[in-house]
């Protein structure tokens, strides 16, 4: 699995959107990105940090930025998670698990004592040439998007 840093290329991938339309990182060459990963669609944490970039998605467009959420979820339960919570932004899934091997945020998680592999949350900052200018390690569900915007002062 990649072990990805800030100055790295991120990695480009192509998959379905919540709309059943395939989408490539590389689509947004030439725009900044906030690309962030989440385990599951409409449980509290997920929803907490989708509703944080959907409140602030004004203010991440007027910076220059869009928003890709990700995560194993498949199209149909992402359009339920997008139309539940009016969510302005592209949300992929990621059946097949390559983008979150490929962005090192498949790994070994932990809940009521048992342990399990799942989807790190873990938040990149692309910049217009496709490099990885920040990653947010610990991300605080209910103010992610205030995360990103200091990160931008």
């Amino acid at each position: 699995m990649a072990t990805l840093k800030e100055g790295d290329n991120a990695p480009d991938f192509t998959a379905k959107d919540q709309n059943g339309k395939s989408v490539s990182l590389s689509d947004f060459k030439g725009k900044k990105v906030i690309l962030y990963f989440y385990p599951k669609d409409d449980t509290p944490g997920c929803t907490a940090e989708a509703c944080s970039f959907r409140d602030n998605y004004q203010s991440m467009l007027s910076k220059g930025f869009e928003v890709i959420g990700v995560s194993t979820d498949n199209e149909k339960s992402h359009k339920k998670f997008e139309t539940k919570y009016k969510l302005p932004f592209t949300l992929i899934a990621d059946n097949d698990k390559n983008i979150v091997e490929a962005y090192g945020v498949w790994g070994e998680k932990q809940m009521f004592g048992r342990k399990y592999m799942g989807t790190l949350r873990k938040t990149f900052l692309i910049n217009a040439a496709g490099i990885i200018d920040k990653i947010i390690e610990k991300v605080d569900t209910e103010n992610s998007s205030r995360q990103v915007i200091d990160l931008l002062k």
